[in-house]
């Protein structure tokens, strides 16, 4: 029988400092809490203090993980993450010398708000191969750092964060162990969801760029028909290779992009309201950590259970997507 990768730890973590609706509201005309709440379903959201980098909430909840999984030690570091603290070089390396696993293989995976579920599929891929009997993947954001706070647009939306988990080798059809994946790309919408300067392309131009070309943006009502329609398709596939129906589903943990989105894909997968778990209210919009927080935050909470089946999907710049499932598992909590 095959190496499968199977999810042993969970954790996260947030940084302390909650950001309310009226306080954004109050520098950014034009806005309020209702007027944020009406078109997104987020309360609040957390932002790092100064001093604070996505490496540091990385390890926060990379630290939690091991401890769930009981492990001090993995064979890879895998951090999925859009603001990494520097351009160069990656932010894992740097995440595994401060979790006291210098020497252990760790490299970023670039993949925005996809970027959790690329991650779990390349540590699925590197455990298949024996490569890797134990590995760590961390979503960590901080999307603070690239927002424009008088843009209402984008600056409600998103918030800091991280989440990760443990997978080890093990059997395929054990509790925890991630079933078929589903993952792809349209680079034809990467004008839709960018940080326009800071690359390559921006450097090499021989023009200077608008200052607001350093801040994310986002073209909201383009985005939200590719997300609903890529997370619908590459669900069904996900679920049909696993040979699985949607009313197998217990939990439905999609990316926590916009509560509007989350009610449109349940309806478009014929998943009740009541299956499809959300913390946006909570915590915003938190890229490449969105998964992995709602994930611990439902098993911490006790909604989510062992022996639930649960489907995982997202979607990100690039255009990226990719969806997977699983049956939990017991987890120590950390």
């Amino acid at each position: 029988m095959s190496r499968a990768a199977v999810l042993t730890g969970i954790g996260s973590c947030l940084p302390p400092r909650a950001v309310s609706n009226a306080e954004l509201a109050a520098a950014v005309e034009g806005s309020s809490d209702e007027w944020i709440r009406s078109r997104t379903g987020i309360a609040r959201r957390h932002f790092a203090d100064p001093g604070t980098a996505t490496s540091d909430l990385a390890v926060g909840a990379g630290q939690r993980a091991l401890k769930s999984a009981g492990e001090s030690s993995v064979d890879a570091v895998l951090v999925a993450t859009a603001t990494p603290d520097r351009p160069c070089p990656a932010t894992a390396p740097l995440v595994a010398s401060k979790l006291g696993l210098g020497g252990t293989a760790a490299y970023d995976v670039a993949a925005v708000c996809t970027g959790f579920v690329y991650g779990l599929a390349t540590a699925a891929g590197l455990i298949a191969t024996g490569t890797a009997d134990r590995v760590l993947v961390i979503g960590a954001d901080t999307y603070s750092s690239i927002l424009d706070m008088t843009d209402r647009s984008t600056s409600a939306i998103f918030g800091d964060g991280a989440g990760a988990v443990v997978l080890r080798a093990g059997e395929p059809d054990e509790p925890g162990a991630l079933g078929p994946f589903d993952l792809g790309s349209d680079g034809e919408g990467c004008d839709l969801i960018t940080v326009r300067a800071g690359g390559s392309a921006q450097r090499l131009s021989g023009r200077d760029p608008d200052p607001k070309d350093h801040y994310f943006s986002m073209a909201g009502k383009e985005v939200f028909w590719h997300a609903v329609q890529r997370m619908a398709e590459s669900s069904r596939t996900a679920l049909g290779r696993a040979g699985w129906q949607h009313t197998d589903v217990d939990w439905f943990i999609a990316h926590q992009a916009n509560e509007r989105i989350l009610h449109r894909l349940s309806d478009e997968l014929g998943i009740a309201p009541e299956r499809a778990y959300s913390n946006i209210a909570e915590v915003g919009n938190t890229a490449a950590a969105s998964l992995p927080l709602a994930l611990d935050h439902a098993s911490a909470s006790g909604a989510l259970r062992p022996g639930h089946r649960v489907l995982l999907t997202a979607f990100g710049g690039g255009f990226t997507w990719g969806s997977t499932v699983l049956t939990w598992p017991e987890t120590g909590r950390a």
